[in-house]
This record gives structure tokens, C-alpha cells and sequence, in this order.
């Protein structure tokens, strides 16, 4: 689930200033663009932000709204593609690298926010979107510690940047190792933050990735729980409501009728096509979410700790997967 396209006060600024209803026939246009099944998400993604710089995005008010439910409509879709027992395998060999990663990269964050002198909840924030989901991460855990607008959108705004580098970065890294289709899945489940550009990157990459990219990530978010508790008595606000991501569940249950259900073979590989469609769809909203003027409130110091942070998680999986994956 994601959360970056929620875009912060500042007023944007852009290349070509059209008139509303230019920009609404310009984004709907490119829209139509993503909706064919030429376009690749990363594509999808470059041609969001592109229209986000170009002309502004004439919906934003609803882009939010629009990729979470987007985003868990196709990842419950993905799970019609998908085969109970498999996805169970992959989770069990994701666990023990999820456990020691997430532990490891906020204890981490900690440490290195106190050294570069970063607002404490900053760098809560960025090290949680990192370690579990991202921006969905971010968004869960931001009211348990009570962190202002300002503070959420600059922990959104450097793990958007590191995960729109990693939808492009990421297959080309792989095929450049020679990684096989499982070590790859895990590999995007670990190291890359928001659950789209994890299931853009492995569906780019292929199938068998895309399976165990997507069941090991979807495990690694149920995270969020245990960790957004672990945070209101770390902030000590302890009665703050936690946001559970339901729909995990009722990816789990698409597992389970895909694999025991055989007259929804007829109808699988048709909603598995439409949802990798809606999961370019949301690249795309993601994209015309952020603007420049938005990612230069960032600041240096949060962006050098989420690189540093992404840095380590990335160098770590891609270390152990590569020597004890099989």
C-alpha cells in the first residue's frame, strides 16, 4: 500500500501553465496511455511525475484516495495468479530475513539520526518506511507518534525518491548478477520500500519474482502492527489507534480459491492482466503526486539518512540472499 502521492502545502510550480481544463484533457489522455498494456510501470511512473512537473495534477485532491484502493484492489487481483502452497514456501524463506532486517535497519536509523542531529520522530519515520513498506509504513505510524504535516511529508518525500530510483534501478542490477527468478523476489521484498515499485520492479523482472516479491512483502507490511505499537510506547502515546492493512487478507484468501477453487482458472489469468494494468494505473497517480517543489522540502540531512539507511538494507539482502538463498 501506498501513501506518497499525498502532496504537502507548498504551492507547485510548473513548466506550462494551462488551463484547468487543458490539464484535465492532458492527464486524462496519458492516463489512457498507462491503461494499455504496452506501458511498464516504470514507464508509468516517469510519465506521472513528467505531467506532475509539466502541467500539475487537476485531480489531486483525490490522488490519495485513488492509489491506496487502486493499489490493494491489485495486489488482491495479483493473488488469482498465485498458488497457496508456493507463496507459504516463499513467506518461510523471507521470514528470518524480514525479522533481522527490519530490527536492524531501525535500530539503525536511531543511531544514525542522533549522529546527523535529525528530529526524532523524522527519522522514526523514515527508518519505519524503510524497514517495513514505505510510505503505507509512514502513514500508519505517523499519528501513533504524532507527528506533524511537515515531519510526515519529509519522511514520505525521501522514500519516494529512493523507491522511484529503485522501480528503474533494480532489474537492471539483477539481470546485471545474474540473479535467479527467487532471489531477485526476495531481494524486492526486502530492499525496496512501497509495495508498488516492489511488484513493478518484480513483475519487470518475472513471474516466479513477481510471486515471491509479492507474498514476502505483503507478509513483511502485517509489520506494521507490532511495530506502530512498539512506537506509541516509544513516543508514549499509547492510545493511538494502529491502522491494521486488512486487505493482506483478503490477498491471502485470492491465494486460497486460486488453489482449490478450479473453475476460477477460467477467469484468473483475466484478472491477474487487469490487475497488473491497475498496478501501472497506480504508478502513474503515484508519479503525478509529487512535484519538485514538494521534494525540495526534503532537506539534505533526511535524505543522507534515508540513502544511508536504504544503502545498508539493500547491500545486507543482496549479501545474504546471494550466498544462502536457493
Amino acid at each position: 500500500m501506498d501513501t506518497t502521492s499525498k502532496h504537502s502545502a507548498v504551492a507547485p510550480t510548473h513548466f506550462l501553465n494551462l488551463s484547468r481544463t487543458n490539464q484535465q484533457i492532458l492527464f486524462v489522455l496519458l492516463l489512457i496511455v498507462c491503461l494499455t498494456f504496452s506501458v511498464s510501470p516504470p514507464i508509468a511512473l516517469l510519465l506521472g511525475l513528467i505531467i506532475a512537473n509539466l502541467s500539475g495534477h487537476p485531480f489531486l485532491h483525490l490522488n490519495h484516495k485513488a492509489t491506496s484502493i487502486l493499489l490493494q484492489i491489485s495486489v488482491v487481483g495479483l493473488g488469482f495468479g498465485m498458488n497457496l502452497h508456493s507463496a507459504i514456501a516463499a513467506g518461510k524463506e523471507g521470514m528470518l530475513f524480514t525479522i533481522v532486517s527490519i530490527f536492524s535497519t531501525l535500530l539503525i536509523g536511531i543511531i544514525l539520526g542522533k549522529w546527523l542531529g535529525i528530529d526524532k520522530k523524522i527519522a522514526h519515520l523514515i527508518s519505519c518506511g524503510t524497514a517495513i513498506c514505505g510510505g503505507s509504513a509512514i502513514v500508519a505510524i505517523a499519528p501513533v507518534v504524532e507527528s506533524k504535516e511537515n515531519q510526515t511529508s519529509v519522511a514520505l518525500g525521501v522514500i519516494f525518491i529512493l523507491n522511484s530510483v529503485a522501480l528503474f534501478l533494480f532489474p537492471v542490477i539483477g539481470h546485471w548478477l545474474q540473479l535467479s527468478q527467487n532471489e531477485f523476489g526476495l531481494w524486492c521484498a526486502i530492499a525496496i520500500h512501497d509495495t508498488s515499485s516492489v511488484v513493478g520492479a518484480a513483475n519487470k523482472f518475472g513471474i516466479e519474482a513477481l510471486q515471491v516479491a509479492t507474498t514476502v512483502k505483503l507478509a513483511r507490511a502485517l509489520w506494521i502492527i507490532p511495530i506502530a505499537i512498539g512506537s506509541s510506547y516509544l513516543f508514549k502515546n499509547g492510545k493511538k489507534k494502529v491502522t491494521i492493512p486488512y486487505f493482506i487478507f483478503l490477498f491471502i484468501l485470492a491465494l486460497i480459491v486460486n488453489t482449490y477453487v478450479p473453475a476460477v482458472t477460467t477467469v484468473a489469468p483475466f484478472l491477474v492482466s487487469v490487475s497488473k494494468v491497475g498496478l501501472t494505473v497506480t504508478l502513474f497517480l503515484i508519479g503525478a503526486g509529487l512535484n519538485f517543489t514538494s521534494l525540495k522540502q526534503v532537506g539534505i540531512k533526511p535524505l543522507l539518512l534515508g540513502i544511508l539507511l536504504w544503502g545498508f538494507i539493500v547491500g545486507m539482502a543482496l549479501l545474504v540472499i546471494m550466498n544462502y538463498a536457493h
